[in-house]
């Protein structure tokens, strides 16, 4: 990180922040997930995410921090959602073809960053992809569920695939 005089007065923003409200925003939390464990984990994350941009002038601390904290939640909602369906997958499972608990954990950080990228998407280009290696549709038969036409299609699977590849590479 750098010391400009600008990112010593962004650390102190976030500093008066931090001193001034977190026991207010892990409360709130706390109050939401019901535990202090994931409370003081989402509460560290919102911190780190103000830290990392430069900060706006802040009229009311409190709803900024409640903006920031719900998209974190929300986040940390459909993960917990991955996290469960892949978890039932498993359970699915015979116990001789189980992953490791290594595997499990690097097969969860794969799907996380799939879902990350995939909502990265524009709808039409997730759905399109979707259908074709999930749905194992044809492009044509995609064309017409979507109404668009064959090089839509053939644009939006370019358009999935670079990014995936962008995912792949980073």
């Amino acid at each position: 990180m750098s010391d400009s005089p600008i990112h010593q007065q962004n650390a102190r923003c976030v500093e008066a922040l931090y001193i001034g409200h977190q026991g207010w925003l892990f409360a709130w939390l706390q109050r939401k997930l019901g535990n202090r464990m994931d409370a003081a984990d989402l509460m560290h994350d919102t911190f780190i995410r103000i830290l990392a941009r430069p900060m706006p002038e802040i009229a009311e601390p409190r709803a900024y921090l409640t903006c920031v904290a719900k998209g974190i939640l929300v986040n940390w909602y459909q993960r917990k959602a991955l996290e469960r369906a892949y978890l039932a997958a498993l359970a699915q499972m015979p116990e001789q073809h189980a992953p490791s608990p290594e595997l499990r954990w690097l097969i969860l950080e794969t799907l996380h960053e799939v879902d990350a990228m995939l909502d990265a998407l524009p709808p039409q280009v997730k759905r399109a992809f979707l259908l074709s290696q999930i749905g194992a549709m044809k492009y044509e038969d995609i064309a017409v569920k979507l109404d668009v036409s064959l090089i839509t299609v053939k644009r939006y699977m370019k358009q999935a695939f670079l990014q995936c590849l962008t995912l792949m590479t980073e």
